[in-house]
């Protein structure tokens, strides 16, 4: 009797204490359930402070590569080619070729010291429905052609080299498209007046890469609406790129129209 007899929840202490009375209810059943309650309700308060905890970690990790996304400048898309305007018309074909009047050659006899054979002028003729040219060309002689005169004076002007849009070997910056974002991802700066107004956006900035690499040309395609800051220094880190890697046409250098894409955004 005297083993475990100070243990209000003994099971001898119990079955003594309540022998022939009612056990099915109240005091017995309480003290005979107390451990496993007990048990129970320690393992739930364990339970809930351990998921409490793991919860709060996982916030903790996701916020933290949340910041860490936000501190740097989004620069996942861009897109090297130029805007297209859906409501721009077509460009109009091109003027058809002028028409060929039939000519027969016909070159002045020039004297000279030693004798050459030279290809001897055509019989008179072959001139009389035929106007002289100094080339010989087909022709059915209908159409009306105006033959410029040559004087021979004054300089000649050298047309302009044609600026492509898409060749075949295109311009890369140095490195490819990874290093031309860690390139304006360290030179950008935030204007402090669009900055402090909150305003963001995407500049569309096009340019020439010229045949030898350098960049010329630089203007804004599409700028932020209210922020002329942050078009100036979209302008400002593209002039101060390196050069490019050259673009190619049918094995030639040539001239090509860029367009770059930058983001700007706050945190």
């Amino acid at each position: 009797m005297e083993i475990g007899w100070n243990n209000v929840v003994s099971d001898n202490r119990n079955d003594i204490v309540f022998e022939r009375r009612n056990q099915s209810y109240g005091a017995y059943k309480l003290r005979k359930e107390y451990t496993r309650v007990v048990a129970f309700i320690i393992a739930g308060m364990l339970l809930f402070s351990v998921s409490a905890l793991g919860i709060k970690l996982l916030l903790d990790m996701k916020g933290g590569a949340a910041e860490a996304v936000d501190a740097k400048l989004d620069m996942t898309q861009i897109d090297l080619t130029p805007p297209v305007d859906k409501n721009e018309p077509p460009p109009p074909p091109p003027p058809p070729p002028p028409p060929v009047m039939e000519t027969v050659k016909f070159v002045p006899p020039v004297i000279k010291d030693e004798a050459v054979e030279d290809e001897p002028p055509p019989p008179q003729e072959k001139l009389d429905d035929k106007q002289a040219g100094q080339e010989t060309h087909e022709g059915n002689g209908d159409e009306n052609v105006v033959v410029p005169q040559e004087t021979g004076n004054g300089p000649v002007e050298e047309k302009a080299p044609e600026i492509f849009t898409v060749v075949e070997e295109m311009p890369s910056f140095p490195g490819g498209m990874a290093e031309l974002m860690k390139f304006i991802q360290k030179n950008i700066q935030y204007p402090q007046v669009e900055k402090e107004a909150d305003i963001s956006g995407t500049c569309y900035v096009k340019f020439v890469v010229e045949p030898n690499g350098q960049i010329s040309n630089v203007e804004i395609a599409k700028g932020v609406k209210g922020g002329p800051g942050l078009d100036k220094e979209a302008i400002r880190v593209v002039k101060n790129m390196p050069s490019w890697t050259i673009g190619k046409q049918n094995g030639r250098p040539v001239r090509v129209l860029m367009n770059l894409p930058i983001k700007f955004q706050l945190k």
